[in-house]
């Protein structure tokens, strides 16, 4: 198969400024990404790595870790509300527009640095070993489960299921995976006819919950830290 990564790095976030280039261990954020996608491209994993940016800081620090940025992402889809599908579609379509052909794409995300080169490596080996559109990158969840789970309806906790206060163990509600974020893989012919890069019965790949964290908040940030930069 021939894999265009794309790397997603947008300039706006509200919880950390310039998130995904904050220093993280003395190096910003999405060089550790970078990092392992050059190294699966080394060992011709990939094809093509690029970072799919609307801000010319991150687009030049990308380049001098290695990173080609052939573009930069328009406005209208590195918003807030952008979708991960749209930013995908726009890398695709740009290199299509150069009759260059990709039939997989994968989409790792700066802000999975806990993520490590084996998460990645196993990913791909299951996505080209099955036949399904789509894999995702997942943890083992023992203790959320939607027996547990409310909504707040004015001063009322409502339950997600009926039987949430029928007093069932943990050990008899089971485990659930939860998607972190950390890695999509997509056939591309999927994503150009679905818009989506998941499909409805994806691949999963399971991540250990502490390299799952997803930076989002300044206190994610302090947790990586901890755990990063021993």
């Amino acid at each position: 198969m021939k894999y265009l990564c794309v790397i997603p790095a947008r300039c706006g976030s509200k919880g950390i400024p310039f998130k995904n280039i904050v220093d993280l261990c003395g190096k910003p954020l999405i060089s550790y990404t970078i990092d392992i996608a050059l190294r699966l491209k080394a060992e011709g994993l990939l094809d093509t790595i690029i970072v799919s940016t609307d801000c010319i800081e991150i687009a030049n620090i990308s380049k001098s870790l290695g990173a080609n940025v052939p573009f930069l992402r328009p406005k209208e889809i590195s918003g807030d509300k952008a979708r991960s599908a749209d930013l995908a579609l726009h890398a695709v379509d740009h290199f299509d527009s150069k009759n260059i052909k990709f039939d997989t794409i994968i989409i790792l995300q700066p802000t999975s640095p806990l993520r490590i080169y084996e998460d990645c490596l196993k990913s791909i080996k299951i996505f080209n070993t099955n036949q399904e559109n789509s894999l995702i990158s997942t943890y083992k969840e023992e203790t959320i489960n939607e027996l547990i789970m409310y909504y707040k309806e004015n001063n009322r906790a409502i339950p997600y299921k009926r039987d949430h206060s029928k007093g069932i163990t943990r050990q008899e509600h089971g485990e659930v995976y939860i998607r972190n974020g950390a890695i999509y893989i997509t056939k591309v012919d999927y994503l150009k006819k679905e818009k989506n890069i998941i499909s409805n019965t994806p691949l999963i790949y399971v991540m250990s919950k502490e390299r799952s964290i997803n930076l989002d908040t300044p206190e994610d940030l302090e947790t990586i830290r901890k755990l990063k930069c021993k």
